[in-house]
């Protein structure tokens, strides 16, 4: 039995999608047209806010991005930075030490990070790290996943930290490589899936990517700690149609249990609000006589896996031009042009600046620059919030053990999370506990729309990092540094979660 989802959410999804069943035009518009008939939103509260944007970065915990800034900064750090000794559930005890400019390669699939949070009778004791698979973190390699960089090799997101606010307490929604960490970032659940990186089958040909339009599969279960079997890499829709016949299998490649989830891009479009994802995108789809989707190699743009639209069919089907290029973010800020909601994900000629295990901090560094102050010295600075967010722990270090989410499903590590606005208390830290969800949930409380699930539903908002009376925070500025001579970039990295 797959996850409840809430009541009034399922009840208007499911009459939306009869009537989208029902219509039966080409190429699934008709879904998407219907959904927005009896879509409603709830009262707009007095914010503010009109444009929301998240950069979401890779691979990082807290306390490998801010632990060691925690130490000189102990009262911005209530839940705790990066400890000076660390003891395993082994006996030994490993110094954390500040890392080279290349983020080290450590796994973090699925299997990986339950290994370091080591849950015991439904407790995580977070000291399980030298257990982690292919012996990267144990003591021949120095417990390289038990460290951090030094608040100078990272002097943009210093700044920002310093003197906006951040959370000490945002979690991992999931235990989850990027794949699954992308999924919930606009579904606010896993939907059933494990969260692993999705793989080819032997027979199939598949396309770029990761979702629908890259015919390959992941781990799913039908109900919290059921039976896992390997599916298509695709939240189905099953009012999808193409040339007046039923898409096959909602968009996927082949026959899926998987069930349709409504997204944050639903909810926005169904308000009128606008919405982008600046992301890798596939340049030409192959589509067969059916209507299916693949997304042809050597079409997409570098790292289309991290593009979220393509593992949601209604999105990859009815939505697709909503993508644009992370560069494009710098110019419709300059302009003036945000759109309600945005997210950046590392693509195209910005996929070395993730902080992606294998690649450059500098170079990450620099990209938080460029779009942080493309953010603070837009028109529209007086009306925006930026989210500096990461999608999983990479999987370094941290601490403090997340929690239970109230789907049932497990929190995955504590990862970074810095809010840049005019509105966010300065030098705060918010230590309520939160996940994504917390930011699907100021979202939906900003442009006064429904909650997707439980997850989002029940998750804390920020609200106490952000104060609409005080008087606006002025830009700080921002650094440009070359990426150190000899560095190199693990591509590698860029196409697995290991």
């Amino acid at each position: 039995m797959l996850r409840k989802r809430l009541i009034t959410t399922l009840l208007v999804c499911t009459a939306i999608a009869g009537m989208a069943a029902a219509a039966g035009t080409a190429a699934g518009s008709t879904a998407a047209e219907a959904r927005l008939i009896g879509a409603s939103s709830t009262a707009v509260p007095a914010t503010p806010v009109r444009h929301i944007a998240i950069l979401y970065l890779e691979n990082q915990s807290f306390d490998s991005i801010l632990g060691f800034w925690c130490g000189t900064h102990p009262a911005r750090c209530p839940l705790g930075g990066m400890p000076s000794s660390v003891t395993l559930s082994n006996g030994a005890v490993a110094t954390p030490r500040d890392n080279p400019d290349i983020v080290p390669i450590v796994g973090h699939n699925v299997k990986s990070q339950l290994i370091a949070m080591n849950i015991q009778n439904g407790v995580p004791k977070m000291n399980g790290w030298e257990n982690m698979p292919a012996h990267q973190c144990n003591k021949a390699s120095h417990y390289r996943c038990i460290s951090g960089y030094l608040p100078r090799q990272e002097p943009n997101l210093t700044a920002l930290a310093k003197g906006f606010a951040i959370s000490d307490a945002t979690f991992s929604l999931g235990d989850s490589p990027s794949w699954g960490g992308h999924l919930y970032a606009i579904t606010s659940t896993l939907d059933g899936f494990l969260g692993d990186t999705p793989r080819s089958v032997r027979g199939v040909p598949s396309g770029e990517g990761w979702g629908c339009d890259s015919n390959k599969v992941t781990e799913w279960a039908a109900r919290l700690g059921g039976a896992v079997q390997e599916v298509p890499a695709c939240v189905p829709d099953p009012a999808l149609t193409y040339k007046g016949a039923p898409l096959p299998n909602g968009g996927a490649f082949e026959s899926t249990p998987v069930a349709f989830e409504p997204t944050i891009l639903d909810e926005l479009q169904a308000a009128g609000e606008p919405w982008t994802l600046y992301t890798g995108s596939c340049r030409h789809e192959t589509i067969a006589p059916d209507g299916l989707k693949t997304c042809n190699h050597r079409s997409a743009t570098r790292s289309y896996g991290w593009s979220m639209c393509p593992s949601i069919a209604e999105c990859i089907y009815t939505e697709s031009d909503h993508f644009a290029e992370p560069d494009q973010f710098l110019a419709d800020a300059a302009a003036g042009h945000l759109p309600s909601f945005s997210v950046i994900t590392p693509g195209a000629n910005r996929v070395a600046d993730s902080e992606h295990n294998g690649f450059s901090i500098t170079a990450g560094d620099d990209w938080i620059g460029q779009i942080a102050s493309a953010v603070m010295h837009s028109p529209e600075w007086s009306s925006t919030v930026l989210f500096i967010a990461w999608d999983d722990c990479g999987c370094f270090y941290d601490q403090v053990p997340p929690r239970i989410n109230p789907d049932g499903t497990q929190e995955g590590p504590r990862v970074p999370l810095v809010i840049v606005s005019p509105y966010a208390r300065p030098r705060f830290t918010d230590s309520t506990p939160t996940t994504y969800a917390g930011i699907l949930a100021y979202i939906e409380s900003t442009f006064g729309l429904r909650p997707l699930g439980p997850n989002d539903a029940n998750a804390y908002p920020f609200t106490n990092a952000f104060n609409y009376s005080q008087a606006p925070l002025r830009p700080v500025p921002m650094v440009h540094r070359a990426v150190p001579s000899g560095d190199h970039i693990h591509w590698a990295q860029a196409r697995q979660d290991t």
